[in-house]
C-alpha cells in the first residue's frame, strides 16, 4: 500500500476548537464485560514497555507455545519458514556489496528500501518461531543483524538524503524494521538503539507524515502511530505512547482527523479531509477513493493491533468513539464481502496487483476481527465470533488457516473448537451513499454496482498502477456466484476493459490512467432501499470523464431479479457507444442459449443476433430483453499480462483466460438511444424463458418509465422509481398503487414495496431518499386508496392527499439516505 505524492496537502493548522477525548467511555472497561471465551487472551495486563514489546513479539511468532502437533499451526510455521529460506539463500553477504539482494538494486525506487526491510524481518520472525528450521540459529541472527547496519550505513538513517515515496520511509521500511528489531532485540544489543534512532528519524510523529509533515489521517496515521508505539515500547519512551492513544483521536487537530470517529459523525469542529469511515459503512482515503477493500482493510487490520499492544496497560486508548470499530466490522466490511471474496469496487487500484487476488483482502479482516474479539463487551464479542465463524468456513476457494500467520491460526483455532453458530448467508440489500456504491445479496449470488458522483472519485491510478481503471465506476455491475474465484485467478489484466459488465461506454480508445481521480459533474447518484427486504432501487447519472457522453442509468434490484434501464444516451462525438450486459470469465465449456438456441462454443464464435427476448450462460445467469434486443456476443481467448495494467508490481509473464461477452451497440454519435434489460443470476434457462414470457403481463415486470423525467418498473408486489425531474408514473392493474399514479416532485428514488398479503392486510411500505444529496425535502404523491397510514421514520410527514396520500420527506443533512412509511 502506497500513497500519492501529489494528492492535495492538508497541512497541520491551529483548530478552532480542541475537543477533550481523554475521558473513559463506553469501551474503557468493556474488557471486564468480555465472555470467557476460549479464545487466546489478551495478553495480561501490562505495566511496563517491556511487556508491550513481549506482547507484539507473539503477534509476529504465535508466542513460544504453538502447538505443532496442530496441522494448520504447523503448515502457518512451514510457511513462515519457506518465505526466510528463500529469501536467505540468495542474500549477498560479501563486504563489497551494492544490495543485500542482487534483485533490489534499484535505489531511485523507494520499494526498494521497502522490499529489503520485509526480507530481513521475514527472517528475524523465522529465527524467532519455534519449529521453523532456522529458530534460535545464531549465524543467521548475525545475517539479518548485518543486513541492518548495511542498511543504516547506506540508505536508512539520519543523514542519509529520502527519494521517491515517503510511504516507504516513514511506514513500509519502519514498520518492517521496527518488528525485525522486536523478535531480534535480545540478539542485537547496542546496535538496537542506532535502529529505534533511524526509525525515530523518519517517523517521529504519530499525527504528521511526509517529509513536510502534513497531517496524517485515516489508514496513513493508524500506519505511523503504530510503528512510533513499536519504536516507543523498543525504547522505553512512555511520552510518546501517550501522543500514540492521542493520535488516534487525534486530540492535537480537536477531533477533525479523529481516525475512530465517523468522518460525519459531528463530533469534531472543523472539516479535516473526510477520510476515514462514514456511518452508513462507507470508507473514503486520498480524499475521495472508496476504499474499504484497499486502506480500509489495513486501517481494521493495523489498529486492531495497535490496540492489543497498548490495551490493558497506562497506554490503552480510552476515547468513547472507540466503539465504532465494531460497527465497521458489521457495517463497512461484512456487506462488501462474498464468500471470501471482497467487492471490487472497494478495493482502489489494489485490484490491478497479482498479489491481492484470490481474497487475500479478506484475509486482513478476518485477523483484525480475530483480535478484536477478546476485549469487546459480550454481547459484540458473540456477534464478531458469529461473524468470524461465517467467513472462515464459507470461503471454500481460499482456506484462511491455510493462509494466515501462526497467531491467527492460534486464535482461530480457538474460536471454531468452541463450536460458535456462524451467522448464515447474508441476505441484505445495503447502499453506500457516501461512496456511490450499492451490495445486493441473496441466496446463492451478489451482485455490486459501482457509481460516481460530484461526490466520489472515478477510480484511482496512482505509482503507475490501475492503468486501465476507466471504467470501474461507469455503472459496473459485478455478480458474485458460486464461482468463487471468477475476479480471481487474473481476471482484471485479461477483461476487456472497454466492455466492463454494466457498463455504458464510449468506446475511443484511452491512454493509461486517463481521466482518474475525477468527479462527475452530476449529483444523481443514488437510490432508495426497503429496510428487512432485499429490495432496492439505484441510479446513476452518468457523464462520462474524457467523452462527452451522458446517459441515465437505473438498477432495480428487486429479490432474485436485477432490472437495468438507461434512456437518454447521447453522445455527438462519439464513434461507438456500447452498453454491456456480461462480460464473465467462463469456465470450459460453458454453454449459451439465446431464446432457446445454443450457440456456439468454440474460440472466436462471434455472432449480431436480432430480436433476442432471453439468453443463459451457465454457470452465470439469465438475461432478460423485455422489448427485445438486438444482442452482439463473443466468446474469446484473452491473453494479457500484469504489467499492462500495474507497471511497479505487475509481471510480464502472459496469462490466457475465455471470455465470453455480451452487449448492446448504440452506434456511433447516439442521440437518446435506450436499454432495459434483467439479470437473474438465480434462474436456469427455463426459469429465464419463463420470466421472458410473463414480461408486460400483470404478473411479470412492467417497465412504467424510461424517458428523460423517470425510470420506473413494477413487478411482484414492489413498485420502484429513480425520478430524474418532477414525473409521474402511472401505474395498472397487478401492480401496487391499482388506478393511481406515483409522483415525484422533482429528483427522487422511491420505492413502494408491498412486504405481503394476507386477506385482511397488505402491509406497505414507501422509501425515499435524495441521491442528489442537495434537496431540503423530497414530496411524494401515492394516490393510491384503501391504504392506512401506520408510522413513519424522523422527518417523514404524511398526510391525505384526495384518495392516497402526500409523503414529505425532510432530506437535508440526510447525505442521500432512505427514510420510509409504513401503510397498511
Amino acid at each position: 500500500m502506497e500513497n500519492d505524492t501529489t494528492m492535495p496537502a492538508h497541512r497541520a493548522t491551529a483548530p478552532s476548537r480542541r475537543s477533550v477525548l481523554r475521558g473513559f467511555g463506553a469501551l474503557a472497561g468493556a474488557a471486564a464485560l468480555a465472555p470467557a471465551l476460549p479464545l487466546p487472551a489478551r495478553a495480561t495486563p501490562a505495566s511496563t514497555t517491556t511487556e508491550l514489546v513481549e506482547r507484539w513479539a507473539v503477534l509476529q511468532t504465535g508466542g513460544p507455545g504453538l502447538d505443532l502437533a496442530d496441522a494448520h499451526v504447523a503448515a502457518a510455521v512451514r510457511r513462515v519458514d519457506r518465505a526466510a529460506t528463500t529469501v536467505l539463500a540468495t542474500l549477498d553477504p560479501s563486504a563489497g556489496r551494492a544490495s543485500l539482494w542482487p534483485d533490489l538494486g534499484d535505489w531511485t525506487r523507494s520499494n526498494t528500501v521497502t522490499t529489503t526491510f520485509k526480507r530481513l524481518r521475514s527472517i528475524a520472525v523465522a529465527w524467532a518461531t519455534p519449529g521453523t528450521s532456522v529458530a534460535g540459529d545464531a549465524a543467521v541472527a548475525d545475517a539479518v543483524a548485518d543486513g541492518i547496519t548495511w542498511m543504516h550505513d547506506h540508505v536508512y538513517g539520519p543523514g542519509i538524503p529520502r527519494f521517491d515515496n515517503d510511504w516507504d520511509w516513514e511506514i513500509g521500511s519502519a514498520s518492517a524494521l521496527a518488528d525485525t528489531l522486536v523478535v531480534l532485540r535480545t540478539h542485537l544489543g547496542d546496535a538496537l538503539a542506532r535502529s529505534t534512532a533511524a526509525i525515530d528519524h523518519y517517523t517521529p510523529d504519530p499525527n504528521l507524515w511526509r517529509a513536510d509533515r502534513q497531517i496524517a489521517t485515516g489508514a496513513n496515521r493508524v500506519w505511523i502511530a503504530t510503528v512510533v508505539a513499536v519504536r516507543a515500547s523498543l525504547d522505553g519512551d512512555e511520552a510518546a505512547l501517550l501522543r500514540v492513544r492521542d493520535a488516534l483521536s487525534d486530540v492535537d487537530g480537536g477531533g477533525a482527523n479523529s481516525v475512530l470517529a465517523f468522518v460525519d459523525g459531528g463530533t469534531a469542529e472543523g472539516e479535516g479531509t473526510g477520510e476515514g469511515f462514514f456511518r452508513d459503512g462507507s470508507f473514503l482515503q486520498h480524499w475521495k477513493h472508496p476504499y474499504n477493500g484497499g486502506y480500509g482493510k489495513e486501517l481494521l487490520g493495523t489498529l486492531s493491533s495497535l490496540l492489543h499492544l497498548l490495551g490493558d496497560s497506562p497506554w490503552q486508548v480510552t476515547d468513547p468513539a472507540l466503539a465504532n470499530v465494531y460497527a465497521w466490522v458489521t457495517d463497512a466490511f461484512d456487506p462488501l464481502m462474498v464468500r471470501g471474496d471482497m467487492v471490487a469496487s472497494v478495493c482502489g487500484r489494489e485490484i490491478a496487483r497479482p498479489s491481492k487476488q484470490g481474497h487475500a483482502a479478506t484475509q486482513t479482516v478476518i485477523e483484525g476481527t480475530l483480535r478484536l474479539i477478546p476485549s469487546a463487551p459480550e454481547t459484540l464479542a458473540a456477534t464478531l465470533t458469529s461473524l468470524v465463524a461465517q467467513w472462515i468456513t464459507e470461503d471454500t476457494y481460499r482456506d484462511f488457516l491455510a493462509a494466515t500467520t501462526p497467531a491467527s491460526v492460534v486464535a482461530a483455532n480457538a474460536l471454531l473448537a468452541a463450536s460458535p453458530t456462524p451467522r448464515g448467508a447474508l441476505v441484505a440489500h445495503r447502499q453506500y451513499p457516501a461512496m456511490d456504491k450499492a451490495v445486493h445479496h441473496r441466496p446463492g449470488f451478489a451482485v455490486s454496482v459501482s457509481g460516481y458522483s460530484a461526490r466520489v472519485y472515478n477510480y484511482e491510478s496512482i505509482q503507475n498502477e490501475n492503468l486501465h481503471g476507466w471504467h470501474l465506476s461507469d455503472g459496473m455491475v459485478l455478480l458474485y456466484t458460486d464461482d468463487l474465484g471468477h475476479y480471481s485467478e487474473d481476471y482484471w489484466p485479461t477483461v476487456d476493459a472497454y466492455r466492463l459488465p454494466g457498463t455504458t461506454v464510449d468506446t475511443a480508445r484511452l491512454a493509461n490512467s486517463a481521466n482518474f481521480r475525477e468527479t462527475s459533474e452530476a449529483t444523481w447518484v443514488g437510490g432508495a432501499a426497503v429496510p428487512g427486504a432485499t429490495v432496492g432501487a439505484y441510479g446513476q447519472d452518468l457523464r462520462a470523464r474524457g467523452s462527452d457522453l451522458r446517459a441515465r442509468k437505473s438498477w432495480f434490484l428487486i429479490d432474485d431479479a436485477v432490472v437495468c434501464v438507461g434512456s437518454g444516451i447521447t453522445a455527438p462525438a462519439a464513434g461507438g457507444v456500447e452498453t454491456v450486459v456480461e462480460n464473465r470469465k467462463v469456465r470450459d465449456g460453458a454453454a449459451l442459449v439465446v431464446d432457446g438456441v445454443a450457440q456456439g462454443i468454440g474460440n472466436g464464435w462471434s455472432a449480431t443476433l436480432d430480436d433476442v427476448r432471453w439468453c443463459h450462460l451457465s454457470g452465470t445467469a439469465g438475461y432478460v430483453f423485455p422489448d427485445g434486443a438486438r444482442l452482439h456476443a463473443l466468446r474469446e481467448d484473452r491473453t494479457h499480462t500484469w504489467r499492462e495494467i500495474n507497471i511497479k508490481y505487475g509481471t510480464d509473464t502472459p496469462v490466457t483466460r475465455p471470455y465470453v461477452t455480451a452487449w448492446l451497440d448504440h452506434g456511433a454519435a447516439p442521440a437518446d438511444a435506450t436499454y432495459a434489460y434483467v439479470m437473474l443470476p438465480a434462474a436456469d434457462p427455463d426459469g429465464t424463458r419463463a420470466f421472458a414470457e410473463a414480461c408486460g403481463t400483470a404478473d411479470g415486470l412492467r417497465i412504467l418509465g424510461q424517458d428523460a423525467d423517470v425510470h420506473a418498473v413494477a413487478l411482484g408486489g414492489t413498485l420502484a422509481a429513480n425520478f430524474w425531474a418532477p414525473a409521474s408514473v402511472p401505474v395498472g392493474a397487478g401492480v401496487p398503487g391499482e388506478g393511481g399514479a406515483l409522483h415525484a416532485d422533482g429528483p427522487a428514488s422511491v420505492v413502494v414495496h408491498e412486504s405481503g398479503v394476507t386477506e385482511w392486510t397488505r402491509p406497505t411500505t414507501v422509501a425515499v431518499s435524495d441521491p442528489t444529496q442537495t434537496r431540503d425535502q423530497v414530496v411524494v404523491d401515492l394516490n393510491r386508496d384503501g391504504l392506512r397510514f401506520v408510522s413513519a421514520d424522523p422527518g417523514v410527514t404524511v398526510t391525505r392527499q384526495g384518495a392516497g396520500w402526500r409523503i414529505v420527506a425532510a432530506t437535508a443533512g440526510l447525505a442521500g439516505a432512505t427514510v420510509t412509511a409504513s401503510f397498511v
